[in-house]
């Protein structure tokens, strides 16, 4: 199912933490004002194929990942696992398995690798291989299917035994997985027990139902929220709320979110992320609605682990920027702001608000006396926006106070030049 994929990238962006382990961080955000992000970093790159990867954009993910290992070749833990992954959900097996096995080489036999080569291995009909490999992989299991797929291996090579064990953990990881409860009968159908088939075979059936159910009400949900039947959309969509599904869970928050009302966005995403602390996406979901309740102290709790365990994720790092920017702690809001600019340099509403944070600091550090700092960040906003009038007005400030009048003067002028040049395009 689509939203069991959607629930696997986002924990696996969580699960890219085991390949940092034990790795310095390459580009930490630095202190004071920094140089405009060059538009070809290995960061960038990182930042835009993790948001790729989640959208199901896998094609360009690929592309971004190996355009990051091409600049640095050694960012085989940062890169090559996810390059691996989007390689593995394009359906490109022989290339997703050779770029696996290159991550296998470096940091050995991980239940991360272990699954998506279990997989593959499924997927080659080599069912031996698969057992061997799932079964590493569910020591520790990294997505709540892995037990799924080792039952159905199992099945496969004709061990009915382990088959039904494993399909019965899986029923428990995964109590909503109508394919558990089929296979699961399948293997009793196999061993002679048709009375308990008929009865697993129909639960997977009623679930198929259900899920059919739950997505029409997710419809009408959403349709009641958009023309503002609020409490008449309340009692529909809380008939969706499963305390013990992440899935259900965050296709109520995040509809809730999309259409309008973020107070009743909490409950679920709360529950959310409660149930899956590894997911960066279901951190950062909660922080958004904390966020858009202006609940910006609790949204700036959600958030800081997050962004300091997952700093290649261009939407943590803007949304903890922007909560930053509204609390007025200015420069950690710029550091975060400038290190989401460096992942991803497209943004226009994260750019906007790094060139406003730097603004802000210049005149701050000027009001405080701090001419050479308050200098730099104005250098900064005209390097960033040179078609911008506003970082001249400050660096003639600047100028004016420090005694460089004809440089002030120049910097007026030039400041006057760029507003009547925008005025002249209106």
């Amino acid at each position: 199912m689509k939203i069991d994929r959607i629930c696997r990238i986002a924990l696996l962006v969580g699960a890219l933490t085991f390949l940092a382990t034990g790795v310095a961080y390459a580009n930490p955000p630095k202190k004071g004002p920094a140089k405009a992000a060059p538009k070809e970093t290995p960061d960038a790159h990182l930042g835009k194929g993790y948001d790729a990867l989640k959208q199901d954009r896998y094609d360009v993910a690929a592309a971004e990942f190996r355009a990051a290992l091409l600049i640095d070749p050694k960012l085989t833990l940062r890169a090559r696992f996810p390059l691996a992954v989007a390689l593995f959900e394009s359906h490109q097996a022989g290339e997703a398995r050779k770029e696996f096995e290159t991550v296998r080489l470096e940091v050995g036999d991980h239940e991360n690798i272990l699954y998506y080569l279990g997989r593959l291995d499924l997927d080659d009909r080599n069912f031996e291989g698969a057992v061997k490999n799932l079964s590493k992989a569910t020591v520790k299991p990294p997505f709540p299917d892995t037990a799924y797929y080792l039952g159905f291996a199992y099945f496969k090579q004709g061990d009915l035994t382990s088959a039904e064990k494993w399909l019965k953990e899986a029923a428990v990881a995964t109590p909503r997985d109508a394919r558990v409860q089929y296979q699961l009968g399948l293997v009793y159908r196999n061993q002679g027990r048709e009375d308990e088939a008929q009865k697993v075979l129909a639960q997977s059936s009623e679930q198929r139902q259900r899920d059919s159910a739950e997505s029409q009400l997710r419809l009408e949900c959403a349709q009641k929220l958009d023309q503002g039947a609020r409490e008449e959309a309340h009692k529909i969509c809380e008939q969706l709320y499963d305390p013990d599904s992440v899935e259900t869970l965050t296709a109520l928050g995040t509809t809730y979110g999309q259409h309008g009302d973020p107070e009743a966005a909490l409950k679920p995403l709360q529950r959310a992320a409660e149930l899956a602390p590894q997911s960066p996406q279901m951190q950062y979901n909660l922080a958004l609605a904390f966020y858009q309740l202006n609940r910006l102290e609790e949204a700036k709790s959600v958030l800081k682990d997050p962004v300091a365990r997952w700093p290649d994720i261009f939407q943590l790092n803007a949304l903890y920027g922007a909560v930053l920017a509204k609390l007025g702690d200015d420069v950690p809001a710029y550091e975060t702001l400038h290190h989401a600019y460096q992942l991803n340099s497209q943004d226009s509403a994260n750019a906007d608000l790094l060139f406003l944070s730097i603004l802000k600091l210049g005149y701050k550090s000027g009001a405080g006396g701090k001419y050479p700092e308050s200098l730099r960040y104005f250098e900064e906003a005209a390097k960033m926006r040179p078609s911008e009038p506003e970082p001249h007005r400050g660096l003639a400030a600047v100028y004016e106070q420090t005694g460089r009048h004809a440089e002030a003067v120049s910097e007026q002028a030039e400041a006057e030049r760029l507003e009547q040049s925008a005025q002249r395009k209106k």
